[in-house]
């Protein structure tokens, strides 16, 4: 005789905040040629999750953007951790305090327990400013990177 168990697996975001990301990084790309991927995982497997983002970033290989302004938003719900690494493109003309105010924003979000809105809207003001730096151009524009969530374990 064997005995199955079975335990539910809450997940990362609900399926509304999942949308909500989504539907941000869709309509943050749509005004650049900038790209931004979103990747939550359970657990940062490094003491630093600068270091976990850069080396996600480079799995990605989102350094492969024409323009390197690739923007990756980490973040490892039950670890409490999240982290910003911007391509060298975009992260030298916004500059390092931008991205600082930047992870500020999401914890105010991420204190109240509302992951979804505080991705969304920080990946709603990278938009903006991949826009001023990297505006959209329609004829030669193309969405280089897919822009679903990234869930890791």
């Amino acid at each position: 005789m064997a005995l199955l168990s079975v335990f539910a697996k809450k997940p990362l975001l609900t399926p509304e905040a999942t949308q909500q990301v989504v539907e941000a990084i869709r309509a943050a790309e749509i005004k650049t040629s900038g790209e931004v991927r979103v990747y939550i995982e359970s657990r940062c497997r490094f003491v630093d999750a600068l270091d976990r983002a850069r080396q996600i970033f480079f799995s990605l290989k989102m350094e492969d953007t024409e323009f390197r302004n690739a923007v990756l938003v980490y973040v490892a719900i039950k670890d409490h951790q999240l982290a910003i690494f911007a391509d060298e493109g975009i992260y030298q003309k916004a500059g390092a305090a931008y991205w600082n105010n930047a992870v500020k924003e999401m914890l105010l979000h991420f204190n109240a327990n509302d992951y979804g809105a505080g991705i969304a809207t920080v990946v709603a003001h990278i938009g903006d400013t991949l826009q001023a730096n990297f505006p959209y151009n329609s004829s030669t524009d193309k969405n280089e990177l897919p822009d679903d969530i990234v869930f890791g374990k």
